[in-house]
């Protein structure tokens, strides 16, 4: 026989620990926050929408009615928004256990941040790097402490494009959501491995849903005006996306699983990665370039003003 799945009835107990999932009022960031909470973690819902994070809450405690939950205001498409979620973080926390970047958008139209970055690239990545940042000192004071970065098997289509990031010369929607996929592996690795340079035993380590029924790809066909696109991307997530619950279970594994490692990638183990129960898996050579991840790093520092203070 071979070895058994990892589920969540496999998550160790979380009492005391402390934990941030961003975009954590729906999809694989809703289900992840439930089964934290589920297992006793303190549970910080960081999202845009109040309204949104306090039906989450509502909902996780119905089927968890002890559980610690608090929402906090967060837009990754606000360099403002997150230096104020981070300082608020710090003021009442001294410890932060595992952090989730988890929110994201994915094919939207062209759109820009509030500081003028193209959304997917500024959302998905700078916001995350800066979020990851300004919170690296309760992460390096929290022994066993995780970064759980999450990517897309869309990382593959990818290309860090240097001399156009922020689409202003050309824009596809498609090539601009592998572009911000690879920049949060590239991103992950680059962490790990300054960490390890430093002596840090933080974890950074990424993760990748597969193909999961969430709102995504409904909620970009709806800034387009499209209806048509809208039903196809419902009739397809309904009926050939996995559900929510198993999508998160790649984050779960990622975050509180033994045995992970600094630099691991973990996704579903069915065919092409689309479905299934959570293992190590692989990303391409783009993702593993250490030049292109330390250019990609100076330059996200450039943009988001952040620099990480590894040594405190």
């Amino acid at each position: 026989m071979g070895k058994p799945h990892w589920t969540l009835k496999d998550a160790p107990d979380l009492e005391g620990k402390v934990m941030v999932v961003t975009g954590a009022n729906s999809g694989i960031g809703f289900e992840a926050a439930q089964a934290l909470a589920g297992a006793r973690a303190r549970v910080i819902l960081a999202c845009r929408n109040a309204a949104f994070a306090d039906a989450a809450i509502a909902k996780i405690r119905a089927v968890h009615s002890e559980a610690l939950l608090e929402f906090a205001e967060l837009d990754l498409a606000s360099m403002a928004s997150v230096r104020s979620f981070a300082a608020a973080f710090t003021a009442r926390h001294e410890r932060l256990d595992v952090l989730i970047n988890n929110a994201g958008v994915m094919a939207l139209p062209y759109r820009k941040t509030s500081d003028g970055f193209e959304m997917q690239f500024g959302t998905n990545h700078l916001g995350h790097f800066a979020l990851t940042g300004l919170l690296l000192g309760p992460l390096l004071g929290t022994p066993g402490s995780r970064v759980v970065t999450v990517s897309s098997i869309a990382h593959r289509i990818g290309k860090i494009c240097f001399d156009d990031l922020q689409g202003e010369k050309r824009y596809r929607r498609w090539p601009a959501y592998g572009q911000a996929k690879l920049a949060n592996l590239l991103f992950t690795y680059e962490l790990s491995r300054s960490l390890e340079a430093h002596g840090r035993a933080v974890l950074s380590v990424a993760c990748h849903p597969g193909y999961t029924d969430t709102n995504l790809g409904v909620a970009a066909a709806r800034l387009d005006g499209s209806s048509v696109a809208e039903s196809i991307i419902r009739f397809a997530n309904e009926n050939v996306g996995q559900a929510a619950a198993m999508g998160a279970l790649p984050t779960l594994y990622a975050a509180v699983a033994p045995g992970v490692v600094g630099g691991d990638y973990i996704g579903p183990d069915g065919a092409f990665e689309l479905w299934g129960h959570p293992v190590k898996v692989g990303s391409n050579g783009r993702s593993h370039d250490e030049a292109v991840a330390a250019q990609l790093w100076a330059v996200s520092e450039s943009l988001t003003g952040v620099r990480f203070a590894f040594d405190g």
